[in-house]
């Protein structure tokens, strides 16, 4: 995915309802996320963000707008891609505040499945599972069932999961807020290299206030649109 152009959202809108019953959940988001950039999305229970991740995840349509995903205009008034289950397949990771590792496949399995399902051959899946394992330093667990897994691993496998198809985006649920401190600040630490290493563009939503100063930018939701704001760029180190 070199070159891509991450996430860019123009205009979108999204309004739930007709006449006098309408509600309008977004108005007017404006976002841009460049490759290898980890950006935090932030706001009051009610705000938006989770019809906003919906929206960019392409599981709920925008009501308007226009959404560039990678180097492809995916959405504009209108979806422009006819198979949306081919494209969060491939081209949007997610991580949420749960693992949601499938129990009976052991960790290797769980981060091939996905490039399986994409049609790849499974040495070439289990191939690209296993560096992303070793990336993530969770290799020596390859082969253990999630049930063996501290919740720390089983997150850092959630984020291999995540990163196999070599998504343009990774939407991010929460994922520290079951998390202490350290582990929190870890997870986030992660997500940074790997944004970097990946070229992956990342969007974090969170109420967490311990690693909220770690992002160099925020965009704060609020009356359905989005206002962008500098962050303290905490490091991580």
């Amino acid at each position: 995915m070199k070159g891509h152009t991450g996430i860019v959202i123009e205009g979108m809108r999204k309004r739930y309802g007709e006449g006098d019953t309408a509600v309008d959940a977004l108005k007017d988001v404006n976002m841009r996320v460049m490759p290898g950039e980890v950006i935090g999305l932030i706001g009051p229970s009610g705000s938006g963000k989770s019809t906003l991740l919906k929206c960019l995840g392409a599981v709920v349509e925008p009501t308007a707008g226009r959404m560039t995903l990678g180097n492809k205009v995916i959405y504009n008034n209108g979806w422009l891609i006819k198979d949306l289950r081919a494209l969060r397949r491939d081209n949007i990771g997610f991580v949420f505040q749960a693992p949601y590792l499938i129990p009976f496949l052991d960790v290797t399995d769980n981060v091939a499945l996905l490039p399986m399902l994409a049609g790849r051959s499974n040495a070439e899946s289990r191939k690209r599972a296993v560096e992303l394992l070793e990336a993530l330093d969770v290799a020596h667990r390859a082969k253990a069932m999630p049930s063996q897994l501290s919740g720390g691993e089983q997150q850092r496998v959630a984020i291999a999961r995540a990163l196999v198809n070599q998504p343009p985006v990774i939407l991010a649920d929460e994922p520290t807020a079951p998390l202490d401190s350290q582990r929190a600040l870890s997870v986030i630490r992660i997500l940074n290299q790997m944004a970097q290493q990946y070229q992956t563009a990342i969007i974090v939503v969170t109420h967490d206030e311990k690693i909220i100063p770690t992002f160099k930018r925020i965009y704060h939701i609020r009356d359905g649109g989005t206002h962008e704001e500098t962050g303290e760029g905490k490091d991580l180190e």
